[in-house]
């Protein structure tokens, strides 16, 4: 996106010749016992760094704060820890070992408070280095990949040293610094570091693709890092009108908004602009955000606000976890007691876009870690493991194998949803585990072997003439509460016309036979309004195996306020479809003679129909053609 015309003041070197200095007669300013702030991210100025790190031995007793950084970390290296401290506010790769060594900090903070321990001097800073792109001609220089934390820092240190690159850039926004606000110029001409996009498996593929049918047309998204936000992308092309309020961008983006799929056009602040406050990608995605008036990059203090987040409609922040306890408690920073992450932007982001006018707040994760051989939905979380996203936080939670929908369940309620959603060899041990802890009655000891899931093949979508878009698919485990609450909204006509009797009130035990089933043999298909809070139950039907005649019986029912808009129909050519896929060679029905839309249902089926009369029943067989 860059123009022809050049994004800076050629003569800057000559302007503010008094400022500048080479790496290595920058940072002889530094002092030793002083506190050092490092740019987060590919915005890391890894020249200062690499010189900083050259005076080690001058420069004991030295803090070294920073969020995420991706280029060489000299300074966290074993043998430099006599001279400098890290502390650091999200853990990379970079100084993982030496953290869980002992040998560094880490600090857990929320992304959004960060600025303010700079700001009220809790954590105050003596020396900033950071890395922009070179002043304009009015002065101003862009922090380009990296606004986030960079800019509250260089406000607040006493000290600023800014490596200065052309090739850093000029990302447009609330994003610049003036050239008077930073004490040494240090000229640079380096590459900025590139991080291609993470490789995508078939389970962060499938995890994504669970992501992506929550997502609504005009959404505001947030794309946490890690490989399934990243996977996510690839879902959400033939979306529309999306926008984009998110920590960061990646290459990823680019597609998604020559697709046509991200406009913004909905958003419902910063409309038609992708806010975000830092980038990581390759030069293809810096080339793309230079001087790129779609973009718009803030510091965290806006982009992690809360009430900034809440105010999107339809918000959804999709971010990870490495474990999910059978409770919801959320552990997104440690594996067991070594710290490996981050609590980064998770809460601040869950926080708004659940308060978000139709928002939805997602944690993602595998079903399985170490090669599958470890549960990543657990009893319990870890010995020593944190929470970051607390239980009564925690709304959707995401697996490879479906989606548990939590906020304002009972702990019976969770524990069984994300037992569905765990690895299916783990699911009976998880069964054995919440019985024994007490989240699930003991009466459901019966169930284990029948916590299923149905395939995705079973999904599939129906357009009303008003422009509803329902959703068709698999009852699922925990869809109990969802039947029970269909049944009491039925009325007695349609409870009678389906049941063949009067009943009144409906058992648990009715309630599970529909819910735990082998979707083969005995298969539910339940019709949703999908909803923030979760979906709407407004019609279910089923059909049951007779093996020896290789003939299902079928029945069916419509909420009545829905009835009449052809939902009935579209759901037996449903269950048709996948009957016929599992070599079941026709459907039989019982209906009292009073039911004439089912009869007519039945008679549009285009199969080959036989039936008789007996009382006040048709029995009919449906051959499939």
């Amino acid at each position: 996106m860059s123009t022809t015309k050049p994004s800076f003041d050629p003569a800057w070197q000559a302007k503010y010749s008094a400022q500048v200095l080479t790496a290595p007669d920058a940072v002889k300013q530094i002092r030793p016992g002083q506190r050092i702030f490092i740019g987060t991210g590919t915005g890391e100025p890894l020249e200062l760094v690499s010189a900083l790190s050259r005076r080690a031995t001058e420069l004991p007793d030295t803090e070294i704060v920073h969020l995420l950084t991706f280029g060489d970390a000299p300074y966290a290296h074993r043998e430099m820890a006599q001279y400098f401290r890290v502390n650091s506010f999200f853990i990379a790769e970079n100084v993982r070992d030496i953290i869980q060594e002992g040998l560094g900090d880490y600090t857990p903070v929320f992304l959004s408070d960060i600025p303010r321990l700079f700001d009220s001097g809790q954590l105050p800073l003596d020396v900033a280095l950071i890395h922009v792109s070179p002043p304009d001609e009015f002065g101003m220089c862009s922090f380009g990949v990296s606004v986030d934390i960079v800019r509250s820092a260089a406000e607040n240190a006493s000290l600023v040293i800014a490596q200065v690159n052309p090739n850093m850039p000029r990302t447009l926004g609330d994003s610049f610094i003036h050239v008077h606000d930073i004490d040494v110029l240090v000229p640079s001409d380096a590459a900025i570091l590139e991080v291609p996009p993470p490789v995508v498996t078939e389970v962060t593929r499938q995890i994504a693709e669970f992501i992506a049918s929550l997502v609504e047309d005009g959404s505001t998204i947030e794309f946490g890092i890690g490989k399934i936000p990243q996977a996510l992308f690839a879902f959400l092309k033939d979306k529309k009108d999306l926008g984009v309020h998110t920590e960061m961008v990646t290459d990823n983006i680019i597609e998604l908004i020559e697709s046509g799929a991200v406009t913004g056009a909905r958003k419902t602040t910063d409309r038609n602009k992708v806010v975000a406050s830092f980038a990581l990608g390759t030069k293809r995605l810096y080339d793309y955000i230079d001087n790129n008036p779609l973009f718009s990059f803030h510091p965290t203090e806006y982009v992690n606000d809360p009430s900034i987040i809440r105010q999107q409609h339809k918000m959804v922040a999709v971010n990870t976890a490495l474990e999910v306890d059978l409770t919801g408690q959320v552990c997104a920073d440690s594996i067991g007691s070594k710290f490996f992450s981050g609590v980064g932007g998770q809460v601040d982001f869950n926080r708004g876009a659940a308060k978000s006018k139709g928002g939805k707040a997602i944690i993602a994760l595998p079903s399985t870690a170490r090669g599958g051989t470890v549960s990543r939905i657990m009893t319990h979380l870890s010995p020593g493991a944190g929470v970051v996203t607390t239980r009564a936080g925690v709304h959707y939670v995401v697996t490879e194998y479906g989606v548990a929908y939590l906020h304002g369940k009972s702990v019976q309620e969770r524990a069984l949803a994300l037992i569905s959603i765990a690895h299916p060899k783990f699911r009976a041990d998880l069964l054995r585990d919440a019985i024994e802890a007490k989240y699930l009655s003991a009466t459901m000891a019966d169930k284990e072997g029948k916590i299923l899931v149905g395939p995705k093949e079973l999904r599939t979508t129906y357009l009303l003439n008003n422009g509803t878009q329902l959703n068709f698919r698999a009852i699922h485990p925990t869809d109990e509460p969802r039947m029970r609450d269909l049944f009491y909204k039925l009325s007695a006509a349609t409870i009678y016309y389906r049941f063949m009797s009067h009943q009144k009130r409906v058992s648990r035990h009715q309630i599970q036979d529909f819910v735990y089933i082998d979707h083969r043999n005995d298969v539910t298909i339940v019709t949703t309004l999908p909803e923030a809070h979760g979906e709407e139950i407004l019609a279910v039907g089923s059909y049951y195996l007779d093996q020896k005649t290789n003939l299902a019986e079928v029945a069916f029912v419509v909420s009545d306020k829905w009835q009449n808009h052809g939902i009935g129909t579209f759901l037996l050519k449903h269950l048709m479809r996948i009957a016929r896929r599992n070599g079941i060679r026709g459907f039989t029905a019982e209906v009292l003679t009073e039911n004439k839309p089912m009869q007519a249902v039945i008679n549009k089926s285009n199969c080959k129909i036989k039936s008789k009369f007996t009382g006040s029943v048709y029995s009919y067989e449906m051959a499939f053609e």
